[in-house]
């Protein structure tokens, strides 16, 4: 992970400067197959304290399909590359949102879900939070997946052969076939090379007739059952069950025709306008009150990108513990502990995962070959108001006077000096643009040195 082992002590704190405490490396795939895996990054846990939230990662190959199933978890969706097709029961509806790169989409906890690669050539990248309040707590996520066999298994497999086989009025042998002949995975190939399956045809409907499609796709005909609208006795069938799944959504979408239902929509993070940037980076901050399904896990998102050598200035979060994730390039992330001592100063580079604590300084710098971006979601879906401590807008600028110049033991004028000497704001230049002070002399010292001092020691950290 490249991260600076220091050696020193986190002054009184029991941690070394280097340890990788905040660098979320507790990661396992879930899903694995040919067509795409998913791999979920556990959040950080104590021993009486549970993660509000994990990250998880999904990829899936050219026209392949997650199969449906619901979750013990809400899900807030980024499309980091690719296009996507999510399809999901909302309000006794089925709807259907076409996602593409820079896409925000929340599917909440029990709503029964399908996700689709719609490109013929691209893979596509998912990023997502995955909100633990309602966690069964076994696993870090619980897949509930509605067909199945021996791979995934359905969630119907569970229940007594005899009890299941009196609810679905048919035999247990015949029962028995249905929850043993899915082996697929459950990411799935739709076409191609690849063996086709109950699946392969999903792409080419209607979107209104997708939900009976869903009540019926693992309806595994075997070549010598009589067909269902010929038999007198009713063979057996998975509708009746996705039927109560899914409510009357089906017969009410026939009484409306083709028109389909309004769903919530998506949020694209990349059209949005940089709540903040200058000529070192930009930076976004999404919340409930631009995306309102946020409100519902109490999320937000954000997106940074620093260019090269460039510093996100030290800052706090008052209000929400921040999970990030890099997208590109590399940089260092400094975290600091509340009695003043380094936690940690890590490298992090592409794919790495973090947290920073509420209430903990910290700074992200890029490094000096290329621009850094990443991307996270924080736990709080109000406007953040991260309070700054270092630049043109820091805390300093407000809380200066007798009082603070008394708590540092420096005179006003070597004070100001050093607080002013940074005239940007937010995100910092590279330490090498940054251009020395006029020099002014008081008691001896000059306020340039000081700055230096301060600044490297202190609040920079450079090497």
């Amino acid at each position: 992970m490249g991260v600076d082992d220091g050696g020193e002590t986190g002054g009184g704190s029991g941690r070394r400067k280097g340890e990788k405490w905040f660098l979320l490396q507790d990661s396992k795939h879930v899903v694995k197959t040919d067509a795409g895996d998913m791999k979920l990054v556990k959040g950080f846990a104590g021993k009486f304290i549970r993660s509000p939230i994990h990250i998880g990662f999904i990829k899936m190959e050219p026209r392949s399909l997650f199969i449906p199933q619901y979750l013990d978890s809400s899900l807030i969706l980024f499309i980091h590359r690719g296009e996507a097709k999510v399809g999901h029961v909302y309000k006794d509806e089925l709807v259907e949102q076409s996602l593409k790169m820079g896409d925000i989409y929340r599917i909440e906890a029990g709503s029964a879900f399908y996700l689709i690669n719609t490109a013929e050539d691209q893979r596509l990248h998912v990023i997502c939070s995955i909100d633990t309040s309602e966690s069964l707590g076994w696993h870090t996520i619980q897949s509930f997946f509605i067909a199945g066999g021996t791979y995934p298994t359905s969630v119907l497999s569970g229940f007594d052969h005899s009890t299941l086989s009196a609810a679905f009025n048919v035999s247990k042998a015949e029962l028995g076939k249905m929850l043993t002949r899915q082996n697929h995975g459950p990411i799935v190939y739709l076409s191609g090379s690849h063996s086709r399956s109950v699946w392969s045809k999903f792409l080419d409907m209607e979107q209104h007739h997708k939900l009976a499609h869903m009540r019926r796709i693992v309806h595994v005909r075997q070549q010598d059952i009589i067909d269902e609208e010929e038999d007198e006795q009713p063979t057996w069938s998975l509708r009746k069950f996705l039927f109560s799944v899914f409510g009357n959504a089906y017969e009410r979408r026939k009484d409306m025709g083709s028109e389909s239902s309004k769903g919530p929509e998506s949020y694209n993070i990349y059209d949005r306008k940089p709540d903040f940037k200058n000529d070192y980076g930009s930076t976004i901050a999404l919340d409930a009150s631009n995306y309102s399904p946020l409100m519902h896990d109490d999320v937000g998102v954000y997106l940074v990108n620093l260019t090269a050598g460039s510093m996100m200035a030290p800052h706090m979060n008052p209000r929400a513990t921040e999970y990030g994730i890099v997208l590109r390039g590399s940089g260092t992330i400094q975290i600091v502990y509340p009695n003043g001592s380094l936690a940690m100063k890590a490298k992090v580079k592409a794919g790495d995962v973090f947290w920073i604590p509420r209430y903990f300084p910290f700074c992200q710098t890029a490094s000096e070959n290329g621009p850094f971006e990443f991307f996270g979601f924080t736990t709080s879906a109000r406007d953040n108001k991260p309070q700054f401590l270092v630049g043109a807008n820091s805390l300093l600028h407000e809380l200066r006077g007798p009082e603070f110049e008394a708590a540092f033991e420096m005179s006003k004028e070597r004070l100001n000096g050093i607080i002013d000497a940074q005239r940007e704001s937010v995100i910092l230049p590279p330490s090498a643009a940054v251009a020395t002070p006029v020099e002014v002399v008081d008691g001896g010292y000059k306020v340039a040195e000081m700055i230096r001092s301060f600044g490297n020691e202190v609040v920079m950290q450079f090497d």
